[in-house]
């Protein structure tokens, strides 16, 4: 065998070394993954998101996927000659808009078990509904009422161990139901925090369309690779953080208060992007951590 060939073999060694510590320490732990963005429109990165996951079933993760779909939901409501329409960023939903709402996350999800399914991991689908796992309220914006909505009061995550308990991956559509039955569109990033600290996930991992958290947006090199959540409230306070990336990474730090041990913001658009995170000593994204957890990251 040639040198150059040895060297490459070597490198693949390295990587596999690199990622032992992290399969260790995560084996049989409970990790949710957000999943949206680009990497639900894009049919290439959507095959590597889901390859990622399966590997990570495969290496003794227990992963579940909380899935969005609203540029999908946006396309069925156009189709039905209907103007998808937004209230400080949440879709108004009324019962028609709810019924596309409902078939398109399902379509979404169905179609997501069958690309897990592919790579040999079972997976099922599910709907915030099933099981009451999902227990929400009426969520208004400002005082405005935008229709079916919902706001989580609660989680049942018993269908949830079940389906761990069986080997299989959850796939969760954001659905939920009020006391009287009636069904209402959650936000995915939400949900996926509801749940994660239902579960009390040792990980909880955002697909986005942002490489993670800067200092300064403008300063590509102020990348944040770790942030306590101290340090991420004192950034908040300090103004630092706007825009879309203010009730995201809110959200970051309810989920670590209330039990989940770390959250990871990620650029879906990256190839491959949760296990450069999850299982390299730099990782690519930022990673929200309780105060005194370990860090991880070395320069």
């Amino acid at each position: 065998m040639d040198e150059k060939n040895m060297d490459e073999i070597l490198k693949k060694a390295q990587v596999l070394i690199e990622a032992l510590p992290y399969i260790q320490r995560f084996n049989r732990k409970i990790i949710v993954v957000k999943y949206g963005g680009s990497a639900m429109v894009d049919e290439t990165l959507k095959r590597q998101v889901i390859q990622d996951v399966t590997l990570l079933k495969l290496v003794g993760f227990k992963p579940i996927i909380v899935h969005g779909g609203g540029k999908e939901i946006s396309r069925w409501v156009g189709k039905s000659g209907m103007e998808p329409v937004f209230v400080n960023g949440l879709r108004k939903t009324d019962e028609a808009t709810m019924e596309i709402v409902e078939m398109v996350l399902n379509k979404v999800g169905k179609s997501l078990v069958s690309l897990v399914q592919e790579l040999g991991v079972c997976a099922v689908g599910v709907s915030g509904k099933d099981g009451g796992m999902l227990k929400v309220k009426r969520k208004y914006a400002d005082g405005e009422d935008i229709g079916f909505v919902g706001e989580i009061t609660e989680v049942n995550p018993k269908v949830l161990y079940d389906l761990l308990e069986k080997d299989f991956l959850p796939i969760v559509c954001p659905v939920g139901m009020d006391e009287n039955f009636h069904s209402y569109n959650v936000n995915a990033d939400d949900a996926a925090c509801a749940i994660a600290q239902a579960v009390k996930a040792e990980k909880l991992a955002f697909l986005t369309d942002i490489e993670g958290v800067y200092k300064n947006p403008e300063d590509k090199e102020t990348l944040i690779s770790e942030l306590s959540v101290s340090e991420a409230q004192a950034l908040i306070a300090d103004g630092y953080i706007g825009g879309g990336m203010l009730p995201k990474l809110n959200n970051c730090i309810d989920a670590v208060v209330n039990g989940v041990s770390r959250v990871h913001i990620l650029d879906g658009r990256i190839a491959h992007c949760l296990l450069l995170e999850i299982f390299t000593n730099r990782g690519i994204g930022t990673a929200i951590l309780g105060d005194k957890e370990m860090r991880f990251y070395h320069e």
